[in-house]
């Protein structure tokens, strides 16, 4: 890296507070008293502060998944200014890059460039200048535009303000300067960039292969859900990254639940059958692929037959889809019996579509191999 772009201010901040931090640790834990309400306030902490980008930077503000008021806003304001993360705005027009440009050189934390470039590296390169037609949206909030412009201001007081009110409740300030600062922070940060890196490097390639994005349940419990990465990068718009009821995303069950509260609306959600859809169109793309390489004799009519049962799944797809719309549409009136009727064959017919689809990809697999 040039020194000319070389992030200065940011680099000597990492590099600093890493240094110190572990420099500074065994002391601590070797001679200061440890509170059990300061260690346990400070994983409260990094919760909140973990669910702010979350919920806030990544899937409010970044994706705009869901709305929310001008009181919650401030909240994720408050807490992701803790987070030491940059405001909502650097933040989100970084991210909204990653997405448009996901694995080339103009993505900001391209995997491509290596695991610890996605990881932290990239945060020592100079920042590319904002462009106000990629986060226009934001700019006209006044609380996000606030942070933005006093994002140093906003950083240090909220940091502060927690430092006090922990040291004061715990009676620790030194603990709560050690742990509720400075350790949450690292943690915090590493958990974070841990979706740039791991969550492009380990994992399965569940709804789409055609980016580095993974899913990987593991990742998902240090941050706070955003392990269902290649969900999220085939579906951004969704706020849900876990979609199964048992998949681990907090940021998900706390939007839903602010919903339920009447502090949220509008929550985006990708229909089940659009899912499949893109299940179905990126699997018959790797077969495809995959017979094209093959020596197989019959490769022209595997291929034929492939794309025949994979349009003739996709389009019953489409068609419950829309069934299932219109009648959304429709106020939500009692099904009559031609609805019925068409919602009943279309079922019937799906199933028959899945197992030639299954079959035929069976046959595929036994007859080429996919990758």
């Amino acid at each position: 890296m040039r020194v000319k772009n070389f992030n200065w201010p940011t680099g000597i901040f990492l590099i600093s507070y890493h240094v110190i931090l572990l420099t500074i640790l065994p002391f601590y834990f070797y001679y200061a008293t440890i509170h059990t309400n300061t260690v346990i306030t400070s994983i409260v902490l990094l919760f909140l502060t973990g669910m702010s980008i979350t919920a806030g930077y990544h899937r409010y503000f970044a994706h705009c998944t869901y709305k929310t008021n001008k009181w919650v806003e401030a909240v994720l304001l408050f807490f992701a200014s803790a987070s030491i993360q940059a405001s909502a705005i650097r933040w989100a027009f970084e991210h909204r890059l990653h997405h448009a440009h996901v694995d080339t050189d103009e993505d900001p934390y391209s995997i491509n460039k290596g695991f610890w470039y996605a990881h932290i590296l990239w945060l020592f390169h100079s920042p590319r200048p904002i462009e106000n037609k990629i986060v226009a949206d934001l700019l006209r909030k006044p609380l996000v535009l606030f942070q933005h412009k006093h994002y140093e201001i906003s950083m240090i007081a909220s940091n502060a303000i927690i430092f006090l009110l922990v040291g004061w409740l715990c009676s620790d300030f030194i603990g709560a300067f050690v742990l509720a600062i400075w350790l949450r922070v690292f943690f915090l940060h590493h958990f974070t960039w841990f979706i740039n890196s791991l969550a492009h490097t380990w994992g399965a390639r569940t709804f789409s292969t055609e980016q580095t994005a993974v899913d990987n349940y593991l990742i998902s419990f240090v941050t706070f859900g955003e392990g269902y990465h290649n969900y999220h990068h085939t579906f951004a718009n969704d706020y849900r990254n876990g979609v199964r009821w048992y998949h681990f995303d907090p940021t998900k069950w706390l939007i839903w639940t602010l919903e339920k509260l009447g502090l949220a609306h509008n929550l985006r959600r990708v229909d089940k059958y659009h899912v499949k859809e893109c299940i179905v169109e990126d699997y018959k793309n790797r077969l495809i692929e995959a017979i094209k390489k093959s020596y197989y004799q019959g490769r022209e009519e595997l291929e034929e037959a492939v794309s025949r049962v994979s349009e003739d799944l996709i389009k019953k797809l489409s068609q419950l889809r829309a069934l299932i719309e219109s009648k959304t549409n429709a106020s939500g009136s009692v099904p009559n019996e031609q609805y019925k009727h068409e919602m009943k064959t279309l079922k019937k017919g799906l199933r028959e579509d899945w197992k030639k689809f299954k079959r035929i990809c069976k046959k595929v697999e036994h007859t080429v191999g996919v990758a």
